[in-house]
């Protein structure tokens, strides 16, 4: 459950910011497919992850959580 928030929210933030799935994912240095994973909540993102994410989308983790 908690994967699929931020999954959701990870989505969201990247297209509001203008990304691809393919672009976000090279800027983060991962695959498509894991970026995807996440972003579909199959896959829980790791704090540093969630960081990273935040970081790329110049936003703070806080706005990214979904709670």
């Amino acid at each position: 459950m908690e994967a699929e928030k931020w999954g959701r929210r990870i989505r969201a933030f990247r297209k509001l910011k203008g990304f691809t799935q393919e672009g976000f994912a090279n800027n983060l240095g991962v695959s498509v497919s894991v970026l995807g994973e996440i972003e579909r909540g199959n896959r829980e993102p790791s704090e540093k992850f969630i960081e990273d994410v935040a970081n790329a989308l110049n936003i703070t983790v806080d706005e990214l959580n979904p709670r």
